[in-house]
């Protein structure tokens, strides 16, 4: 975009939002009617929900971004703010995916001030990664900076999930949710196990027992015929229907048993704390599950572990905060071995001896080796986890000579030796390097080292896109004149460029034409 003056962003489809703003202003208003002439409160609380709906969309269909000379002005129903561009720093974008398989995203853009804390702008907002008018409304921005203010860097950080600089609230919320939800299933352990022992001691009512005591204390048993049976799905409750109502109407029950019994089944029905516990007949016996303890207290494991996982990205986070913003962070899969490796004892621990830790030499000796192996796996994994900068992995290459190899790599490109990126490997030996699309020389494309220039190596970044593993590195090249980018793992990074050119450029010397001593 040459030269603008100014740019102004504005939602879009504000026609349907003002149409949601005059139907929730409706809802609310209706709802507060009712609330007068009847009187009732429970008016008020529905009036709640359209009047929030109706303050949300203002916000959404009232906001307004403009950029000018003077730097970025926001706008909204109940915040307005302005930075000169003197103020600010850089201008980031904040990548976030919209589902799963990552065919759509959200694209925002992120003021840096300098010296105070980030500020995303509510607009604009890219929804592909091709959004013409999001890279335009970029575009304009960052004119605009480099004409009025002082950037610190010409490079576009792009900040999502997988790099620094991203926020890790989110995570440490749902780790600390999941603890407490681990912690609130493990308080009702005690109440199990008496329940389970209460109920294996229980005996039947004899003549002596006190009315206000049968059912309760002590076992009733109660004679009822099936009526008919209604069976449904087996994750839904299945039901047993008995004659006359009696002793009661209906019993909910599993789907197995709904189908073992026969309308016409004379059954005997165990009363226990107010509850059926048992129906037993000939052809079919149900017991109510009651849970045990250690069923409790691997199900509350079982929620701690899956809080382990957020955890672990926020130690990654945490870990790697003097990174620069933009850099793709190591994964956090080792961690996912670690909480999987201490499930494999934990849990059949948990199951076995959920209230007798340390009361045996087998319960004392079995947690002590189980917290060793794990704190194996976490040396392990915290090692695997750091990260590697390219001079660290500089030498540790294999020895070269005449056999062919297919290491994998790619040029994020799209050039003659890539057309359309369809290259998922780099063939060395055997004849010049070359980019195929899978281990052999089948289609290969021949690399021409002859115009390539190395710049630099560094680590991945959040703008070099999906394709680039977290512990891979990104070596820059110069393609007559052309950027390129090509991307290996660490330990074949070197060797591949060792093959394009002899010797390899230490940081700060000089660019090198590849193909040339």
């Amino acid at each position: 975009m040459s030269d603008p003056r100014e740019v102004t962003c504005r939602p879009q489809w504000t026609g349907f939002r003002w149409t949601l703003v005059g139907l929730s202003a409706a809802g609310t208003a209706a709802a507060l009617l009712m609330w007068v002439l009847t009187g009732l409160a429970v008016w008020a609380g529905i009036a709640l929900l359209p009047a929030l709906a109706t303050v949300t969309a203002l916000h959404k269909v009232t906001v307004r971004v403009r950029a000018d000379a003077h730097g970025v002005h926001s706008r909204s129903l109940l915040h307005r703010r302005s930075v000169h561009w003197s103020d600010i720093a850089d201008l980031r974008v904040r990548l976030k995916y919209a589902n799963s398989s990552r065919v759509q995203d959200v694209r925002r853009l992120i003021v840096v001030p300098r010296g105070g804390r980030k500020w995303t702008l509510s607009l604009p907002m890219g929804f592909t990664t091709s959004d013409p008018d999001f890279d335009e409304a970029l575009e304009a921005f960052r004119e605009l900076h480099r004409q009025y203010g002082t950037p610190e860097s010409s490079h576009l950080v792009v900040i999502s999930s997988r790099t620094a600089g991203r926020g890790f609230a989110g995570s440490l919320l749902a780790s600390v949710l999941l603890l407490a939800a681990a912690g609130l299933v493990a308080s009702f352990v005690p109440s199990a196990e008496e329940d389970r022992q209460a109920w294996s001691s229980a005996a039947p009512c004899t003549a002596d027992t006190p009315a206000a005591e049968r059912g309760e204390a002590c076992l009733t048993t109660l004679p009822a015929v099936i009526e008919h049976t209604e069976v449904q799905r087996p994750k839904q409750g299945s039901w047993l229907y008995f004659t006359d109502a009696r002793p009661l109407e209906r019993l909910q029950v599993s789907s197995e048993a709904a189908q073992a019994f026969r309308a016409g089944d004379e059954v005997e029905l165990t009363f226990w704390h107010g509850r059926v516990m048992e129906v037993a007949g000939e052809r079919h016996v149900w017991r109510e599950h009651i849970p045990t303890a250690g069923s409790v207290t691997v199900a509350a494991a079982v929620v701690a572990f899956v809080a382990g996982y957020p955890a672990a990205r926020v130690l990654l986070t945490l870990r790697s905060r003097r990174r620069p913003d933009g850099e793709v962070l190591p994964t956090a899969l080792p961690f996912v071995v670690v909480l999987v490796g201490t499930a494999l004892w934990l849990i059949p621990l948990c199951y076995l001896h959920p209230t007798t830790l340390f009361t045996s030499p087998l319960t004392t000796g079995w947690p002590v080796a189980g917290t060793a192996a794990s704190l194996a796996l976490f040396a392990w994994a915290w090692r695997a986890t750091r990260v590697r900068v390219p001079e660290e992995g500089a030498e540790s290459v294999g020895p070269d000579g005449d056999e062919e190899v297919f290491l994998p790599a790619r040029f994020l490109e799209a050039t003659d030796y890539n057309p359309h990126q369809f290259g998922t490997h780099i063939a060395l030996g055997g004849g010049p390097p070359a980019v195929v699309p899978h281990p052999d020389r089948f289609a290969a494309k021949p690399i021409p080292v002859g115009r390539l220039t190395l710049k630099k190596v560094r680590l991945a970044q959040g703008s070099d896109g999906e394709l680039v593993p977290s512990t891979w590195h990104v070596a820059e090249l110069d393609d007559a004149g052309t950027p390129v980018r090509l991307t290996a793992a660490p330990e074949d990074l070197p060797r591949i460029l060792r093959h394009l050119a002899p010797g390899r450029p230490s940081p700060g010397t000089p660019p090198r034409v590849l193909g040339q001593n």
